[in-house]
């Protein structure tokens, strides 16, 4: 989750809108009310936010079927976690088959690479390249087979 999370630039309490970029966490770029998700983000262009930039399309979807009630951390990373098992890649990141795992997570998070030597699913949206997604996994604990 925290390669999800950087790749994407994430902040829990982060708020996206056209020309964020890396950096802008503070100020018109966040949120702190978590009752809810908190819609369009400065400049209005893109409901993104939080940790995974979660969209209000994905966070109304997900907070249904789950019976979530907020957009707090643990709601986000819930949220995160539901959106690897629905795409069928829990299984894949768990036995450490991260190449295996890369195309579909990236069909849902823009940021991510398709796998090594790969570019995103999103072009022209920027995103991690493989090597620095891998690092920052296996930074955070993961295995990698």
């Amino acid at each position: 989750m925290v390669a999800i999370a950087e790749s994407e630039g994430g902040s829990y309490h982060a708020k996206y809108g056209y020309g964020w970029a890396p950096g802008f966490q503070s100020g018109k770029w966040t949120f702190t009310d978590e009752t809810t998700h908190p819609g369009a983000g400065y400049g209005g262009k893109t409901t993104a936010s939080g940790m995974y930039q979660i969209t209000i399309a994905t966070w109304r979807e997900y907070a249904g079927k789950m019976g979530l009630t907020d957009f707090t951390p643990n709601t986000q990373d819930l949220i995160a976690v539901d959106i690897l098992r629905t795409l069928g890649v829990i299984d894949k990141i768990k036995a450490g088959d991260i190449p295996g795992a890369m195309p579909k997570a990236a069909t849902r998070w823009a940021a991510l690479p398709e796998g090594p030597g790969k570019k995103n699913h999103y072009p022209p949206q920027p995103y991690a390249e493989y090597p620095k997604f891998l690092e920052s996994y296996k930074s955070a604990g993961g295995t990698v087979k």
